[in-house]
């Protein structure tokens, strides 16, 4: 059986390699003339590093992260609004070096670059997988009516060569404002953060309009905006799929990734997921026809992409608030709610397994 996969992001390599342990023969077409390696940092939470093991690029992933302990969360004054203790460490990376480890265990061979696809009827391929991001050609291709929507917000994300002397994950909270400071490896700093936009709206100095908007915030957010090397900024609007409502499989062609399930990225679950929708497509595939794989496929990512998907527009809607009184209601809420109810919310994310050989039987 030989498929397509169209995109070579993460979700697209890691369906690919998935693949290729199953069986199929596998081509990835990029339309980029090299794989992405932008993008900045991420956070793998123990469902996707369950998922990389299973793949058996863990170890190489592991060697490029940092370990992280925890999540801390502060007011733009510096006080706690939450802290929780991971006991299953998530790792903090740069993107494109999990991109890299991906690449290497699939193979130079198996990507086709300048490769863009715009008519999936000349794909000559028992599956075509749509790995094609929140814009997706093969989506369309589908049939499918939903459009990504304008979430309201945009997002900064940079790599900054600044040690900021933790191993947590921290975020600040403001009045519609976030700032979000990761340790991702290498002695690298994964930096984000997040404000209210129009869509589109862009101004001439990026690094000049974060530094005036965070000046004021705790240590060390000023510092790390100071480390930024020019040039190194990215901005991008954030936008989604209505929750639950994108068909995943239409006859041969099948959604992975932001084709099929993007979200905001409050959760940090957005390369999770992919890397989730790789293992059980070919889970799927390894157990039934491939019209019913591709159906059970479908059913079983549905209900949980979708309710991450609600909860993360959530979040979205909470770190927008802007008005004194619900700010201060929010963060009184943050502050109050027990550990153990912080914990068990974290975990309707976290806690997936991939599916094993096991239940084939």
């Amino acid at each position: 059986m030989r498929a397509i996969v169209v995109g070579g992001g993460i979700g697209g390599l890691a369906t690919a390699l998935a693949l290729r342990h199953g069986g199929w023969q596998v081509e990835v077409r990029e339309r980029g003339e090299s794989l992405d390696r932008g993008g900045a940092g991420l956070v793998l939470w123990p469902n996707a590093l369950r998922c990389l093991r299973v793949l058996g690029v863990e170890d190489a992933v592991r060697s490029r992260a940092a370990t992280l302990t925890g999540s801390v969360v502060r007011r733009s004054d510096g006080r706690l609004l939450s802290s929780i203790a991971t006991a299953d460490r998530p790792l903090g990376i740069v993107r494109a070096d999990l991109v890299g480890a991906l690449a290497s265990a699939l193979g130079a061979d198996a990507v086709t670059f300048g490769a863009e696809v715009c008519d999936v009827t000349d794909l000559d391929a028992d599956l075509v997988v749509g790995a094609d991001g929140v814009r997706s050609v093969v989506r369309s291709s589908m049939g499918s009516t939903e459009n990504p929507d304008f979430r309201g917000y945009t997002v900064w994300r940079a790599l900054v060569p600044h040690d900021t002397g933790t191993r947590e994950l921290r975020e600040t909270w403001g009045a519609g404002l976030r700032f979000g400071m990761v340790p991702a490896g290498r002695e690298a700093t994964y930096v984000y953060a997040a404000a209210p936009a129009t869509e589109g709206e862009r101004c001439s100095d990026e690094r000049e309009e974060l530094a005036r908007r965070f000046a004021a915030w705790h240590a060390p957010i000023p510092a790390v905006l100071d480390a930024m090397e020019p040039g190194t900024l990215l901005r991008h609007d954030i936008y989604d799929l209505p929750p639950g409502r994108t068909p995943l499989h239409a006859g041969r062609l099948v959604l992975v990734g932001d084709a099929g399930h993007a979200m905001e990225p409050n959760l940090g679950q957005g390369a999770g997921l992919a890397l989730e929708d790789a293992l059980v497509l070919a889970h799927a595939l390894a157990t039934e026809e491939l019209d019913a794989a591709l159906a059970a496929y479908a059913a079983a990512r549905r209900s949980r992409v979708a309710a991450l998907a609600r909860q993360s527009r959530q979040i979205g809607r909470l770190a927008r608030i802007s008005h004194p009184a619900g700010v201060a209601m929010r963060d009184l809420a943050m502050r109050s709610t027990p550990d153990r109810i912080a914990r068990r919310a974290m975990g309707a994310a976290t806690d997936w397994n991939p599916p094993t050989p096991k239940e084939n039987r």
